[in-house]
């Protein structure tokens, strides 16, 4: 399944007509950048660029000009014209007339035309819309287009007299997904749960985490898609970390080792954590502080229901942990004055979601007018409570430091409750214990 140009239009559409008349929007993509010396690192369209126009190519910019109050707006779409020695270097480009014929613009232009043309596309608008603060550079050069646009004030043109984030409306646009947005993001997570599945059952004690990273990209590979986000791989006291990346241990028998790794399918994320015993069986210490952090998530996804604060999952998951770890003796104290002075923190120290869509921490705002924003259709979350117990921690008995557990799903907000896009993959202690069982058997044979 594949966005089509219809869909990308749709977005236009609607971004025309809450710009209102007389007004014109500039969206540049990403700036190419450079790995190291000679090589660069791949190409990732700037994604609110991407999500207006599905044109995937570096050095484009593209202008929505709004008319008087029909409705009807100029989509133009500057990009890189078409040259045989460049494409035999870097690939194939669309060109000014692939931008017509391809991907739907109503005027195309050469990127290297862009300070000549847009003068005359900012007279006589009123509000221009772009992303203010994006980057630098291109705050520069919008700033010199309005000078050069309010110069032609002397001639009876004017330049626009409000500059407004772009981003307001674009980000509000991108936290409700489409039924399309949805499904393209469930295939991205039946494949990261596949991935997931396939690292249960490849690990073993000795084996460096790396090479299970190297698991997770061959699943990611073979269905033509790239990780989402840089994976975390840490066995031990490294999944106490909690952007851990280096991924250069050996996984040792008797630790558990941490996962948060997924991939992205045509720019759309999955992002999914799983923790698992490397040896494939939790110690008792282990499935305790597991199945808190289990029963925190379960009780927080229940919860991601319609009109329902976005803060809600976070405050249900917070309760159960503390209790849970009250029960277990690893903090003292009562569970109310934990909670309100938050010394929980100590164990566990992030948020328990975020929003996910085209960029793995999507946009939109959490609050509205200083309160948490309620839960509505179309919205897609993430859940991921988690437990770490620092490897120096000398307030905690010896038997539990080092250990780190994080369980993260993601989650659609619909009218019919929750909907797990991730749970394809197991995580009850029994499942994970029962499929890595499982796979040693068939290992052996």
């Amino acid at each position: 399944m594949k966005l089509t140009q219809a869909d990308f239009q749709e977005r236009r559409d609607e971004l025309a007509d809450l710009m209102g008349p007389n007004s014109i929007a500039i969206i540049a993509t990403s700036p190419e950048v450079m790995r190291n010396n000679d090589a660069d690192y791949k190409f990732r369209a700037d994604s609110s660029f991407y999500y207006l126009t599905g044109f995937a190519e570096p050095e484009a910019v593209a202008v929505i000009e709004t008319g008087d109050e029909d409705g009807n707006y100029t989509y133009s779409l500057f990009c890189r014209e078409r040259n045989r020695e460049m494409e035999i270097w870097n690939g194939y480009r669309a060109g000014v007339d692939g931008a017509l014929e391809q991907y739907d613009a109503d005027e195309a232009y050469a990127i290297d035309l862009l300070d000549e043309e847009i003068i005359g596309k900012l007279l006589n608008k009123q509000k221009l819309f772009y992303r203010v603060g994006q980057r630098n550079e291109f705050d520069t050069r919008v700033m010199t287009w309005m000078k050069q646009a309010e110069a032609y004030q002397r001639k009876g043109s004017s330049s626009p007299a409000h500059i407004i984030q772009l981003d307001r409306l674009l980000d509000e646009m991108r936290l409700h997904k489409t039924q399309q947005e949805i499904e393209m993001m469930q295939i991205a997570s039946d494949i990261s749960a596949k991935a997931h599945t396939r690292a249960m059952q490849a690990v073993r004690p000795g084996m460096m985490e790396y090479a299970l990273e190297a698991e997770l990209n061959y699943i990611f590979g073979q269905n033509g898609c790239v990780p989402s986000y840089n994976s975390i791989v840490g066995g031990g006291e490294n999944a106490c970390i909690l952007h851990y990346v280096e991924n250069n241990q050996e996984l040792r028998d008797g630790d558990l080792v941490l996962i948060d790794a997924a991939c992205e399918y045509d720019c759309y994320a999955s992002d999914i954590t799983r923790t698992f015993p490397v040896n494939g069986k939790f110690s008792p210490e282990q499935k305790a502080l597991y199945n808190i952090v289990l029963d925190a998530q379960l009780a927080a996804i229940d919860v991601i229901q319609i009109g329902n604060s976005y803060k809600e999952p976070h405050e249900v998951a917070v309760r159960i942990m503390v209790q849970g770890l009250l029960d277990l003796g690893i903090m003292k104290g009562r569970l109310d004055e934990i909670i309100e002075n938050e010394s929980y923190r100590q164990f566990y120290m992030h948020g328990t979601g975020h929003w996910l869509g085209l960029d793995v921490h999507d946009v939109g705002r959490y609050k509205i007018d200083g309160e948490w924003r309620p839960y509505v259709e179309g919205m897609v979350v993430t859940v991921e409570p988690g437990l770490y117990i620092a490897p120096d921690d000398e307030t905690v008995d010896p038997k539990w430091r080092g250990i780190g557990i994080r369980i993260e799903d993601d989650v659609v907000v619909t009218t019919n409750g929750p909907r797990v896009l991730t749970s394809n993959v197991v995580k009850t202690v029994e499942d994970i214990e029962k499929l890595m069982a499982n796979a040693k058997t068939l290992n052996t044979h």
